[in-house]
């Protein structure tokens, strides 16, 4: 059985972008073009639908890595921040961006909060991503028949 672990992650969150991007619950709010994805950037992203991969991303971290908060998912979206001359030190990514991706998520029923704290996938978001996935090794084995044995 293929799941997220066995595609590429870059294939799969472009796959599920495209699909968000149909959803009307999914939908950038009116801040989007102007807010920084952290404190360790400069601008704006330059992409205009920078909202949708970034939800994508999300769904497929709180399935790699939850049960998880907003706190280790900014982590995870951060970077370094430049500081001139002094060194670079790291920095974590927007909360409010990570809170409102995964309000998004749970109104798409991928997501739900957790007894303890936290996010976890819900069955539903589970079984489309897996389902994603297996659609992505079924063209990546037309290319390579080798990975038809992963199907």
């Amino acid at each position: 059985m293929t799941t997220v672990y066995d595609v590429p992650h870059d294939l799969l969150v472009e796959a599920v972008a495209s699909d968000l991007r149909k959803a009307k619950q999914a939908q950038p709010p009116p801040w989007a073009p102007f807010v920084k994805t952290g404190v360790h950037r400069e601008k704006s992203p330059s992409k205009k639908d920078w909202w949708h991969t970034r939800l994508a991303a999300v769904l497929r971290k709180v399935y790699i890595r939850g049960p998880v908060g907003t706190e280790r998912l900014a982590g995870e979206f951060g970077g370094a921040r430049d500081a001139g001359s002094s060194p670079y030190h790291p920095r974590k990514g927007s909360r409010s961006v990570i809170r409102t991706c995964l309000t998004q998520l749970e109104g798409l029923g991928y997501v739900k909060k957790g007894d303890k704290g936290g996010r976890s996938i819900t069955p539903k978001g589970q079984s489309y991503l897996d389902g994603k996935a297996r659609q992505i090794m079924t063209r990546m084995a037309k290319k390579r028949p080798e990975l038809a044995k992963y199907l």
